[in-house]
């Protein structure tokens, strides 16, 4: 049985969203304070601010989700979502040194030399058009 600590939690968030191991860490202590001592939680006691944290380490693939279904008394079906660590990936995240695998969309745009009317369109790329390109 493998056990998240504090520090493998911080590098993994640090390796993988790409954000400093400061802000990391303090991500890394509000998720272990939400998990306690257990590898699953309840979604209802997460705020929606507090949510967004989650769905990124879900994106990441550091956390998954799950449910259960329950049908009541009256017939009614209940349902009750809970977050699960994936332990396994987040120690493998850990191990990686520095690995930034999130990218952004403007890693790959070149700034426009010259922002004329007429020159504007020179500058974007050939693939940026799904049409074909009038020669003036």
């Amino acid at each position: 049985m493998s056990i998240i600590t504090l520090d493998a939690l911080s590098k993994a968030i640090a390796n993988r969203v790409g954000v400093g191991i400061d802000e990391a860490r303090r991500d890394a202590g509000f998720v272990l304070d939400i998990f306690g001592y257990d590898d699953r939680v309840i979604d209802n006691v997460l705020d929606p601010e507090d949510r967004q944290l989650f769905y990124i380490l879900e994106e990441e693939g550091m956390l998954v989700t799950e449910r259960e279904e329950t049908t009541l008394y009256d017939g009614r079906e209940w349902r009750t979502h809970y977050w699960q660590l994936k332990k396994n990936t987040i120690l493998a995240y850990a191990k990686d040194e520095n690995k930034n695998y999130r990218t952004t969309l403007t890693d790959n745009i070149q700034p426009a030399k010259d922002i004329s009317e007429e020159s504007i369109y020179d500058n974007l790329s050939e693939d940026t058009w799904t049409t074909r390109k009038i020669n003036r």
